[in-house]
């Protein structure tokens, strides 16, 4: 395939931000196909800025239109695993942004449909570009940390004000989204932790507060911890209402240790692994000597736009995915895992009990009492991650 044709599902934030720079051709080898848009009035809004694009406002027009081969989809959470399966029924290659969905059964569904269709399939997890991630990564599966103990993430700088969860009806409502910060913004780390560590967690205790600094009603800060079977743990925090906010990744193994922050990776490497150093140390007080190693990091994420020609060259020349669709249920499962601990008050093991959890959560959407004050307004993504 010459150029690939995509069709982009919902044009509100980030899906006019995905149109944005594929309209101006910054995609090699890939042209919008058409637009799928239920709001006639953003639809009236939008047809000036993207001149000769056919819009649709009717679902299935859209997807039996043939103008396109692969589609993009940018709607609220809810939707994403739907939308998907009907893209792969209709012999459409998917990338779909974050979250893969709320529930993990349905997840679990799409990725049923993925793998049958044979159809390529890719998630907008776009801090996987990260130089600085991709680096973390090696040095944990080459070994060079040994044997993971303990990661901790503090990943408090999600500024959001009360002006952003009135943007729009659906936003930090159970029923619009079926979450807050986990959901919304915090898919990118989950997906990190399970990325970084390939390790599924034995049990964790989560912690969330709801609507505490903001009039939403959802989860708006968390504490997480978390065990696994190799005796490592972790400790995950978050929330959209501290200023200014950190953003600082730890990882300890028996034979170092790195830290990322402040878009630097430090790595100390011991010169005697912890195991034996403590094996053979007769001196009582006294550690294990260690080196900072120098590691070089190549600069430029590709972000949104390195997903997109990722999944664009992965159709047209089959160049493997760094976001595998498949993949998606990984963080998602953390996210659940953490809000149904809190509403149990108890550690949720794995697997997850995915029942139980959409009986939480059920519950709370029929509860919903969503937004009558929200106004729906277009927020400037550029700086989002």
């Amino acid at each position: 395939m010459d150029i690939v044709r995509i069709g982009i599902i919902g044009l509100g934030n980030m899906g006019t931000s995905h149109a944005s720079y594929l309209y101006q051709n910054k995609i090699e080898g890939a042209v919008i196909g058409a637009f799928l848009e239920e709001r006639s009035g953003r639809v009236a809004e939008l047809q000036q800025h993207f001149d000769a694009i056919p819009f649709f406002t009717d679902e299935d027009a859209f997807f039996h239109s043939g103008l396109f081969d692969a589609v993009l989809i940018a709607t609220p959470h809810y939707s994403h695993p739907r939308l998907a399966q009907k893209a792969f029924a209709n012999g459409l290659h998917v990338l779909c942004e974050k979250p893969a969905g709320v529930f993990t059964s349905d997840v679990r569904e799409m990725n049923e449909a993925a793998a049958k269709s044979g159809l390529v399939f890719s998630l907008m997890y776009n801090q996987r570009t990260k130089p600085i991630y991709q680096t973390l990564r090696k040095l944990i599966h080459d070994g060079e940390l040994g044997s993971i103990r303990r990661m901790n993430w503090i990943i408090t700088n999600w500024y959001r004000s009360q002006s952003y969860y009135d943007s729009s009806n659906w936003r930090a409502t159970w029923a619009g989204e079926g979450g807050g910060v986990l959901i919304n913004q915090c898919p990118h780390q989950l997906d990190l932790w399970g990325w970084l560590l390939q390790m599924e967690p034995k049990r964790l205790r989560g912690f969330c507060s709801f609507g505490k600094y903001r009039d939403i009603e959802v989860e708006d800060e968390v504490t997480t911890y978390l065990e696994y079977e190799t005796g490592a743990t972790g400790v995950f925090i978050t929330t959209t209402a501290e200023a200014p906010g950190t953003n600082r990744l730890e990882v300890t193994g028996t034979r170092g240790k790195v830290v990322i922050e402040n878009d630097e990776l430090t790595f100390w490497q011991l010169e005697t692994e912890e195991p034996a150093f403590n094996q053979s140390y007769k001196g009582g007080f006294g550690a294990p000597n260690s080196q900072l190693i120098p590691i070089e990091v190549k600069e430029g994420a590709t972000d949104h736009e390195g997903i997109t020609q990722n999944f664009v060259n992965a159709i047209r020349t089959g160049e493997p995915l760094l976001a595998p669709g498949e993949e998606g249920i990984y963080g998602l499962t953390l996210s659940n895992a953490m809000q149904l601990s809190t509403w149990i008050d108890d550690w949720v093991s794995f697997p997850l009990d995915e029942s139980l959890y959409e009986k939480e959560l059920t519950k709370r959407i029929q509860q919903s009492q969503g937004k009558n004050h929200a106004t729906e307004t277009t927020l400037d993504v550029s700086g989002s991650h």
